[in-house]
């Protein structure tokens, strides 16, 4: 069956959500992968909005986090701190999954969302944080989503943002972060993982008609290839769900 590649993307994060998760995501394709794991393989699955909306039924897709559609039929709706409160509660922050966005990730998972060159004389200036800091501070994992490209998978950030893990094993203790980190960064060509000893990305798998040296010729640095596996390609049930139920105006796809 044929399906784009922004598809692929979607499909293959919300994989990677379990029931009982509870999915912390902003506008765009991340917000389309949280109601593609809710429609597809993660019923049970809790959404929540930095603005505040809990468990929202998500009839149709939101164009933003302050869309009112976020609100209905919602189990709870708060603000800005009871959303950022929830990811540093010692009993909800374990079941959290935050879905993250960048200009720029290391071997490490650690990003910039921040500048391109010089902070004080920056060659391109981004809108900074937001609240990626803070979820990627305090949740118990995080999917990142990058376009495949080497000026963005860099051997050195021009900024750091947020934490993946910092400079490899016991990063984030000596930073004193809590336990947890970057779990996988989906791509246009594949996903990566991170090794669990020694916290450093590695290829877990391309997509069809992708090869793993075609992933690392579009990046800096080089990253474990030896565990790839290809990833099945989106089913005909999960392509239905998300074209026709999660996103039939095709606002993001």
């Amino acid at each position: 069956m044929d399906y784009t590649l922004k598809e692929m993307m979607a499909i293959a994060a919300a994989r990677e959500i379990r029931n009982n998760d509870i999915v912390f995501c902003g506008t765009g394709i991340s917000m389309l992968a949280a109601m593609a794991a809710k429609n597809i393989n993660a019923p049970q699955s809790v959404i929540f909005f930095e603005t505040g909306a809990i468990d929202s039924k998500l009839e149709d897709l939101p164009l933003a986090v302050a869309d009112p559609r976020i609100m209905y039929q919602a189990s709870a709706n708060g603000g800005l701190l009871d959303s950022f409160a929830t990811m540093q509660n010692r009993f909800t922050a374990k079941h959290i999954v935050g879905i993250l966005g960048a200009a720029q990730i290391d071997i490490y998972g650690n990003l910039n969302s921040t500048v391109i060159g010089d902070y004080d004389e920056p060659e391109v200036r981004f809108s900074g944080s937001g609240g990626a800091c803070d979820v990627a501070s305090f949740v118990s994992r995080t999917i990142i989503f990058m376009k495949q490209e080497k000026r963005k998978f860099k051997v050195r950030l021009d900024y750091l943002t947020s934490p993946g893990y910092l400079d490899g094993p016991a990063g984030r203790e000596k930073a004193g972060l809590p336990e947890g980190g970057p779990h996988r960064v989906i791509t246009d060509m594949g996903i990566m993982g991170f090794d669990e000893l020694s916290k450093q990305m590695f290829l877990k798998g391309y997509y069809p008609g992708i090869t793993p040296d075609k992933i690392l010729e579009n990046m800096e640095f080089e990253i474990d290839i030896s565990r790839a596996q290809e990833v099945l390609a989106p089913t005909s049930n999960e392509l239905g769900l998300l074209r026709e139920k999660c996103d039939p105006q095709r606002l993001i796809l």
